[in-house]
């Protein structure tokens, strides 16, 4: 990756994470494009680009990006909503990243080798990771259908305060993938510290449920999917 890149994005992360207080986020939202919190974000965002980039032939991209940077933002405070905030959030963090590759493609030219779409193990990868999110996901439940308790699960039950919406699948995904990363990079011992991990978080769920068959049936299900888990990555490494 081309050095310059690497320095934008630093300098775009500080200046939006690190360098805007809670407070100033608070103030934007409020007054929205009134708000000089806003104007001094978008200065110290345009002072570090230049900063970071150390290029004085870098001055008017680095410029550009400061613009379009406050565009950005004016129109997020200008539409979002409290119930659109997560999705402005990441719309938002998408259009920076991507105005800061434009800008430095037009400015860099740098040369881009693609060949890698056409390997075979690159399309394997992905068949993998595909695989291991939602079809894993659909077989594990679909395998172990019979044994779902009736009665609402005990400690977090699924609908209760105690746990968020579709958490379980979302966590069985992630620690998938999390698995086939550490498998295929060789890192055999972090999978020990996953599951070990899981089942301290765990154990206070099974400890209070006082429920052998929800016990059992969280059990099967991890296993299932660390088996799936650890065959595909096996499978895919052996492949690769």
């Amino acid at each position: 990756m081309n050095l310059l890149l690497i320095k934008l994005l630093i300098a775009h992360f500080i200046g939006d994470f690190f360098l805007q207080p809670d407070k100033w986020v608070i103030e934007k939202e409020a007054r929205k494009l009134k708000s000089p919190k806003l104007y001094y974000h978008i200065l110290i965002q345009g002072v570090l680009t230049i900063l970071f980039a150390a290029d004085f032939n870098f001055i008017l991209p680095a410029l550009l990006i400061m613009f379009i940077h406050g565009l950005i933002d004016g129109t997020k405070l200008s539409f979002q909503r409290p119930e659109t905030k997560r999705v402005w959030f990441f719309a938002d963090q998408l259009l920076h990243v991507l105005t800061i590759l434009i800008v430095w493609y037009g400015f860099a030219r740098p040369a881009f080798n693609l060949g890698f779409v056409y390997l075979e193990s690159f399309w394997i990868l992905i068949l993998a990771v595909v695989f291991l999110t939602y079809p894993s996901s659909i077989i594990i439940k679909t395998l172990i259908a019979k044994w779902t308790p009736n009665a609402p699960l005990p400690a977090s039950n699924l609908t209760g305060i105690g746990s968020l919406e579709s958490a379980g699948k979302y966590i069985g995904i992630l620690e998938r993938l999390l698995i086939f990363l550490f498998i295929v990079t060789g890192h055999y011992d972090a999978v020990g510290f996953l599951l070990a991990a899981k089942s301290i978080f765990r154990f206070g769920d099974l400890k209070e449920g006082n429920d052998l068959k929800f016990t059992e049936y969280i059990l099967i299900g991890t296993l299932l999917s660390f088996g799936i888990a650890i065959g595909v990555a096996q499978i895919t490494a052996g492949i690769i």
